[in-house]
């Protein structure tokens, strides 16, 4: 759903059958339009939003396309953490260094990371989507095998455009309901998207400052620690329990350090009172990582070991 490459990354799902829908289109835009009232969403907006809507082809058609072949790990960092995606993100860094520093005191997370996070899901910017959110959602709403999530979203979509007077057309994004250069589902948006600059509403389709400031501010509320880091690579010893390396198992780090966990370069691990949990984001053969709070923080936006290891690569290789 979200990120600069497709989420198949883990493995290639069973492919699941569409059912038919139950009812049509239009009759099932009847009935969620007196959900929508329901909700206190108002009939100018509801008349404005889903007047004439019909479902969209091409999103039926993505949310039914699966994998053929799984990507592995290392294929995954190869394209989200290259040279050309880290050279692009030291200069971004730079160039927006004032801002970001405000963003950063504020929120109280490093600039690096919202970089990386930025660069990620959307290239900076480039890649936002150009499906209209309310006929995607709708669709997906309508006849998709998670018709309640994309209810939910839409409810949520209908909402901003309620509160900030906004025409639908201005709500682009992915075919299943991102949004903007930070790829915020509508809830999200809601609960985490900052008018940074007061211009009246949170644009994080072309404001920068809106998007850096709403990035933090999703990290922020959901537990980040700009006085950390999200943890680093580890090497355990030949005969290490490998029960205890599935990210869930929490240990100071200075109990990880009594089992024989060292850093990456076999020197020891830092003196921190923090804790701190390992993974393996491309099984044995990988690397090893020790992970620490902000790490699950990350895990939190997107729930990929994938994404959260390549959002971690990529603020460490950005900041010179």
């Amino acid at each position: 759903m979200r990120g600069a490459v497709v989420s198949s990354i883990a493995c290639a799902l069973p492919k699941l059958a569409r059912a038919e829908p139950a009812q049509s289109f239009a009759d099932w835009l009847e009935a969620f339009r007196a959900d929508a009232v329901a909700a206190k969403i108002s009939t100018r907006t509801l008349d404005a939003a889903l007047g004439g809507l019909k479902p969209v082809q091409r999103v039926l058609e993505l949310d039914q396309k699966q994998p053929e072949t799984t990507i592995t790990f290392a294929q995954y960092i190869s394209r989200v953490v290259n040279a050309i995606r880290v050279g692009n993100g030291r200069r971004h860094l730079d160039e927006n260094r004032t801002l970001l520093n405000r963003v950063a005191a504020q929120y109280n997370v490093q600039p690096r990371f919202i970089v990386a996070l930025w660069a990620v899901e959307s290239d900076f910017g480039a890649s936002t989507g150009g499906f209209s959110v309310v006929a995607s959602l709708a669709t997906l709403a309508w006849s998709s095998t998670r018709p309640e999530l994309f209810r939910s979203e839409l409810i949520a979509a209908l909402k901003i455009l309620d509160r900030y007077g906004m025409p639908s057309e201005l709500l682009k994004g992915s075919w299943a309901g991102a949004m903007g250069q930070c790829q915020f589902m509508p809830s999200s948006y809601l609960r985490y998207a900052v008018d940074y600059d007061k211009a009246g509403r949170p644009d994080i389709w072309s404001d920068r400052a809106d998007v850096f400031a709403s990035i933090a501010n999703y990290l922020s509320h959901e537990g980040w620690d700009g006085a950390f880091t999200w943890g680093r690579d580890v090497k355990v010893p030949g005969s290490f329990d490998e029960s205890l390396i599935n990210g869930k198992v929490l240990k100071p780090i200075e109990a990880w350090a009594a089992l024989g966990v060292r850093r990456g370069d076999g020197g020891n691990l830092p003196k921190a009172a923090l804790q701190a949990g390992l993974v393996q984001p491309g099984g044995a053969t990988g690397p090893t990582l020790m992970t620490y709070d902000n790490f699950r923080v990350i895990m939190k936006w997107n729930r990929s070991t994938y994404f959260a290891t390549s959002v971690s690569y990529l603020a460490d290789r950005i900041e010179v």
